[in-house]
Formats: C-alpha cells, sequence, structure tokens
C-alpha cells in the first residue's frame, strides 16, 4: 500500500495500481494527476462520501474499490469512465443511484451492505456484466432491464426484500451462481432439523486454519474427545453471500452425505456473543481443488499451474459433486457456490465440498421454478466440467476428453429447462466410467 505522503510528493507518477487507507474524508486531487497511466484505483476503509467531478480524467481507469467509506449516493461520474470494468462500494450508506451512474462497460459491480431499495433501469445496458453483488440491501424488486444482462453468471441477492424471482431471471442464459436466502422468496429452515449444542466453553480453541467472508475457521479440542475438530466461528455480519445464520441453517439442513464436511453440532461463544459449527477436521492430505476467481477471471476460478489430473481423478471429483448436488437439491438446497475453490480432493480424487455461505433454500416440488433452481446449479456444474477438462493430463483429446465435452455442452444448454438434472448427470457419468473410459 502507498501513502498519501508519497502522491503528494509526487513520487508516484507514473503508477498503474494506487492503493490509499488513510482515513481520508476528501478526496486527494493529486490522484488526478496520474490519470495518463492509472488503472487499478482501491480507496477502500477511509472516510470518503463523494468524488470530485473531474474524476473522469482518469480515462485508463479499469477497476474502483471504494468499500467501507461514508457515500451515500452512488457516484454519477462514475457513468463517465469509459474503461471502468469493476467497480466496488461494499458497506457504505448508498440509497441512491442515478441511471446516468452505471457504465456501459461494467463487468463486475459489487454493492453488498448498503441501503438500496431500486436499482436504476440503465443496468440493463451493461451487457459485459457477469457478476453482481446486492446482498444486504433493501431491493423488494429487480428492475426488468436486467433480462438484458445476457452475460449475467453470478448475482447475489441475499438479505433483501425480495418477494417474488421474476421469470425472466429463471432463463437467464449464462446465470450459473445464484443466491437469494434472507427474502421472503427464500424458505425457513426445517425447524425438526437440529443439530447438538455443544457448549464453547468444551472446546479450547487452537491455532486458526482459515479464514472467510463469513467467518472464521479454527483448530479446537474437545473436553472427551481424542480427535481434535474444526470450530467456525460466525463473524454476525452480512456478507457478500448473506446472512450467517442461513449458512449455518443450509449446512445443518444439508445433513449427511459422504462427500460433506460432517457437522458434528453447533456452539455459541457466550463472551462475544457469536455462534458457530463444529465440524468434523478435515485430514491433512486433503488439497484445495482450486483458488478463487481472479479479478481478470471474474466468475472463473484459476488453478495451480502445476496442477494436473487424470481421467480417474477427474471422474471421481465429477460423479462426487453430481452427488452431492443431487442430494442437496433433493432436499431444497442450492448450494450457490459450485466451485472448484470450495473443494478438496485427495491423490485419488475423493472429494469434500462445504462452504454453504451462499447457500439458498427453496421450495422443493416439480414445478418450472424448482427445476429451474437446479438447472442454474447444473450450468455451474458445467463450468466445473470445463475445469476439470482443462486439467486432464491427456495431451491428446480422446473418447474421454469428448464425452466430458458432450456432457459440459448439454449443461450450458441455452434453454435451461433443457438442461440434465443432476440425477441424469449421474448416470452418463456412471456411462462412461463403465464404457472403460476411465
Amino acid at each position: 500500500m502507498q501513502t498519501l505522503e508519497q502522491l503528494k510528493r509526487g513520487e508516484l507518477n507514473g503508477c498503474t495500481s494506487l492503493k490509499l487507507s488513510a482515513d481520508m474524508e476528501t478526496f486527494p486531487m493529486e490522484i488526478l494527476d496520474l490519470a495518463d497511466t492509472l488503472e487499478y484505483l482501491d480507496l477502500s476503509a477511509n472516510r470518503l462520501s463523494e468524488l470530485p467531478s473531474d474524476f473522469s480524467k482518469l480515462r485508463k481507469l479499469k477497476v474502483f474499490f471504494c468499500s467501507n467509506n461514508k457515500f451515500t449516493v452512488y457516484p454519477e461520474v462514475l457513468g463517465d469512465c469509459p474503461l471502468l470494468d469493476i467497480v466496488g462500494f461494499k458497506a457504505n450508506h448508498i440509497s441512491q443511484i442515478s441511471n446516468h451512474a452505471i457504465g456501459k462497460n461494467l463487468r463486475w459491480l459489487i454493492l453488498t451492505n448498503n441501503m438500496i431499495s431500486v436499482l436504476p433501469a440503465s443496468i440493463g445496458n451493461c451487457h459485459r456484466l457477469e457478476k453482481l453483488m446486492l446482498a444486504g440491501n433493501r431491493l423488494t424488486e429487480l428492475p426488468d432491464e436486467l433480462q438484458h444482462c445476457r452475460s449475467l453468471a453470478l448475482l447475489r441477492l441475499s438479505a433483501n426484500r425480495i418477494e417474488i424471482l421474476p421469470d425472466w431471471l429463471l432463463s437467464l442464459p449464462k446465470l450459473s451462481w445464484l443466491a437469494f436466502s434472507g427474502n421472503p422468496c427464500s424458505r425457513t429452515p426445517d425447524s425438526e432439523i437440529e443439530a447438538p449444542l455443544i457448549s464453547y466453553d468444551s472446546l479450547e480453541i487452537q491455532d486458526k486454519l482459515g479464514e472467510g467472508a463469513s467467518g472464521t475457521i479454527y483448530r479446537a479440542s474437545r473436553d472427551g474427545m481424542l480427535q481434535d475438530v474444526a470450530v467456525k466461528v460466525f463473524k454476525g455480519d452480512v456478507t457478500s453471500d448473506g446472512f450467517p445464520e442461513d449458512e449455518m441453517n443450509s449446512s445443518i439442513e444439508a445433513g449427511d452425505h459422504d462427500t460433506l464436511v460432517k457437522i458434528i453440532g453447533k456452539t455459541d461463544d457466550p463472551y462475544e456473543s457469536k455462534t458457530g459449527l463444529v465440524m468434523e477436521l478435515i485430514p491433512k492430505h486433503y488439497i484445495n481443488l482450486g483458488n478463487p476467481p481472479s479479478l481478470k477471471t471474474c466468475t472463473r476460478d484459476v488453478f495451480d499451474n502445476n496442477l494436473q489430473l487424470s481421467n480417474f481423478q477427474i471422474i471421481n471429483i465429477l460423479t462426487s459433486i453430481s452427488s452431492v448436488a443431487n442430494h442437496l437439491h433433493q432436499k431444497g438446497i442450492m448450494h450457490g457456490d459450485l466451485y472448484a475453490h470450495n473443494m478438496l480432493i485427495d491423490e485419488s480424487g475423493k472429494t469434500l465440498f462445504g462452504d454453504f455461505g451462499a447457500a439458498t433454500r427453496y421450495e422443493r416440488d416439480h414445478s418450472a421454478f424448482s427445476n429451474a433452481m437446479e438447472r442454474i446449479e447444473v450450468s455451474a456444474f458445467g463450468y466445473l466440467v470445463d475445469d476439470m477438462l482443462s486439467l486432464y493430463t491427456s495431451k491428446d483429446q480422446d473418447t474421454f476428453y469428448h464425452a466430458l465435452t458432450a456432457l459440459k455442452e448439454s449443461c450450458h444448454l441455452a434453454d435451461v429447462s433443457s438442461r440434465p438434472n443432476f440425477e441424469q448427470i449421474e448416470s452418463i457419468l456412471a456411462e462412461i466410467k463403465s464404457r472403460n473410459l476411465v
């Protein structure tokens, strides 16, 4: 991170990337002196409430993050920045967005945790838009114009006030990752599903294993238990995916499956009023299958350059995930984040799947709505198949490769209702395996 003093002394002239967090209340006008080169600007974690009217002088700016500030109005001047590709205004106080403020070039827009009740109709002009983050606002409906965003692949609507999802949303051809928990249109948790309550005082918290948007995972020992456990302590705030309580309820309601990380119980931290999940500890020999999307890939995971998988490993991964996805949808749960970065594998391709932060519970019946819910997630599975093919060790496009390519294409049919469901996908994968292609 650079400093405000460096900027004012002219030491940053010619830079392409700038990140400043200095408790600033006003926009440093010296930033405009970088107009000829600046492409990435991050002014998050300050106290800014407006941008200068000539902000659009930054004609080369592609990425702008301004989260955790004091904005109440989404800056209209952003609509005049021709190359702006990614914009993030998470955790401000934004309640107003004018039509002119939304630039047509946007590919990724983050407005999580604000006070937005209405999206401008101009959002429909963003034909490049792939990722739209709207969790934690006051939306009661989506503008019909959004249906023109035919490239939209990931949509976060959780923790709003939406009563009905529009029919056109369920037919968007690229939509693959959808979350809408914490709205009137999502299903409330099954009151009969409970998990044992484990006293927080009975857990001895040890080292931190990882941290995500919704909480922190620790290793812990437990009174009377020989094996350590993992404890996920939720932060209690609205995340980019929704409410932590919805994640906890979906994790519990998901039940048991060989591919799911096993839930042992839930716990409460009486000292900080935080809830948590107690889970089986994942064996050390498991590795992450993928890494989260980058700014460049937007909605697609990235992978280790050295990672290669055999057909045996790939079929095991895909069979595991199709099975657990079928299991979840039979219970009326859409995971919402079916990505390789939420999967762990061992050397054989045995897979563990977790992280229900974006999960949504919906009414499971044989209606067009519930069928569409499953087939939206089938599209995400199709991208997973595509990822696996990119990691396939064979240098030749053999019969196995062509069989999976055909499956991928069926998962991405533009007509959502024509895609296979997960039960059919399981059968297709079993047929591939039985034909001695593995």
